[in-house]
């Protein structure tokens, strides 16, 4: 977007919002959450519960590093309550559409604030990564079940926050939602242990590098934290050597990537495709569904186990 059709954007934008009605008189429609991505929808939408309404800003499908805003999600962003985000440059756009709202900005919580964050692509600096647009940080801190379990402890004490009078309610979900998030963990650790591979070779970026911290794996992705690099012929080479010394038993992918890296790297290395899924949005046909941030971090496992030779 040029910087002349951006100033008409915020033009647009800013009198939409400006003409919108307040409804800052009306306590009983609840709290009005939006989130940037689906963990944080899921997150906030149980917290929450019937006091209020969690949404995805992003529409089905859209990637979150690369997403486009118009004038309308401006005026939902006037209209809802508190905007959670992950931060870490995840959501380059964000600071633009919020420059649009003016007074109208809604509280908001960065939910990577506070929290110890892996250098982009991986803290070693090895071969295969490199820092990318996120800046030096990995922003996929919700793939890491004890990191998640402290977002939705920030998102408790905001909520609470905004609503002392449903601050039980909260705690009372919040409790349920990171007791379900240990449990995630303990089976990551039973079904991760005794693998005869640690070795989680992605043909696409490297948003795995929490989860394999914390169940001790090795993650070789071909490029960094955004899906929207592309690995040089040297890094290639790289990634094809290192997992023919490893003795890899497959290569994973992302559902929502080009198929095209994961066939070229699996033909090289001799090896069979698995998905992982970094969950940052839901396509229609999953929301269809109803699938869940734990469905897609259950489905992980079994990826991660049947390519790690852990069954």
């Amino acid at each position: 977007m040029n910087r002349k059709r951006l100033t008409l954007w915020y033009l647009a934008a800013a009198l939409l919002v400006a003409c919108r009605p307040s409804d800052a008189a009306d306590p009983g429609r609840g709290i009005r959450i939006l989130t940037s991505v689906f963990p944080l929808k899921e997150f906030a939408a149980a917290i929450v519960g019937d006091r209020g309404e969690a949404a995805l800003l992003l529409p089905p499908g859209a990637g979150v590093h690369t997403w486009q805003p118009r004038a309308g999600d401006l005026v939902r962003l006037a209209e809802c309550d508190l905007l959670i985000y992950i931060g870490a440059n995840l959501e380059p756009w964000l600071p633009g559409l919020l420059k649009g709202l003016a007074d109208r900005r809604p509280e908001t919580l960065e939910a990577s604030a506070g929290l110890e964050l892996m250098r982009s692509g991986g803290a070693e600096g090895e071969a295969g990564y490199h820092d990318d647009a996120h800046g030096p940080f990995d922003p996929h801190i919700w793939l890491d079940p004890d990191m998640a379990a402290h977002i939705v402890a920030a998102i408790r004490g905001r909520l609470e926050a905004l609503d002392p009078e449903g601050a039980s309610d909260f705690q009372r979900n919040a409790a349920t939602l990171e007791e379900r998030l240990r449990d995630l963990d303990v089976r990551y650790r039973e079904g991760l242990r005794s693998c005869s591979g640690k070795v989680v070779v992605l043909a696409g970026h490297a948003a795995f590098g929490y989860l394999a911290s914390r169940y001790g794996l090795e993650q070789v992705a071909l490029y960094g934290a955004s899906p929207d690099s592309q690995p040089t012929p040297a890094e290639l080479i790289e990634v094809v050597k290192k997992g023919r010394a490893r003795g890899i038993r497959a290569v994973f992918t992302e559902s929502s990537a080009s198929p095209a890296l994961a066939k070229s790297l699996a033909r090289e290395l001799g090896v069979r495709i698995l998905v992982l899924n970094p969950g940052h949005n839901l396509t229609r046909a999953e929301i269809r569904a109803g699938v869940t941030f734990f469905d897609i971090m259950e489905a992980n496992l079994r990826s991660l186990e049947d390519g790690l030779g852990c069954r």
